[in-house]
């Protein structure tokens, strides 16, 4: 029994929901996402309610009710209100500027790290341009570049320095002893 898969989604006002075959669409304020689920699993609309339901009980069935469940959820969950990454940066010299649809970093190359932001996601930097913030509706799409970013320059365990995730807590070491 899937406790997750089982969860009738909740649809606001605002959210049309379209669904053909194993293709579910929604479309809201902040934009339109699809995805095509597979065909074991079964969706639904109910009113302003989406049931997932598995067709049979094998192992597979089992396995994707509760993760098509909670990817339409994210769908709905992106339309209405959007996904938020946070990325620090630690260095001397570090810094980020959000230009159009592009993001131009400084991260100790000798080079200026030059980033395009794939379509649907959008970056800010504050006013010491040392976080960058990433705003998306698609949460996969967002999750992948805030990964690509943080890759340029993953956060090392001596000093910290690097990009990481702001919540993200750095496992730190010790450094060489100086006597024997």
């Amino acid at each position: 029994m899937s406790r997750i898969g089982n969860q009738p989604i909740e649809v606001p006002e605002k959210v049309k929901v379209a669904i053909s075959g194993s293709e579910v669409t929604v479309e809201g304020p902040r934009g339109k996402l699809a995805r095509t689920l597979q065909p074991v699993i079964s969706v639904k609309q109910e009113g302003n309610q989406i049931l997932v339901a598995r067709q049979d009980d094998t192992q597979e069935s089992k396995s994707l009710h509760g993760l098509s469940r909670t990817l339409v959820n994210n769908m709905v969950q992106g339309v209405t209100v959007g996904f938020v990454k946070e990325l620090a940066m630690k260095g001397v010299g570090y810094r980020a500027d959000a230009k159009g649809k592009e993001l131009h970093m400084s991260l100790g190359f000798s080079h200026p790290v030059i980033f395009k932001l794939p379509e649907g996601v959008t970056a800010k930097t504050d006013g010491s341009r040392t976080k960058i913030t990433l705003e998306s509706a698609n949460k996969e799409v967002l999750g992948e570049t805030a990964a690509k970013i943080r890759s340029f320059r993953p956060p090392e365990p001596y000093r910290g320095k690097g990009i990481k995730y702001a919540d993200e807590v750095i496992k730190r070491k010790e450094g060489k002893s100086a006597g024997k």
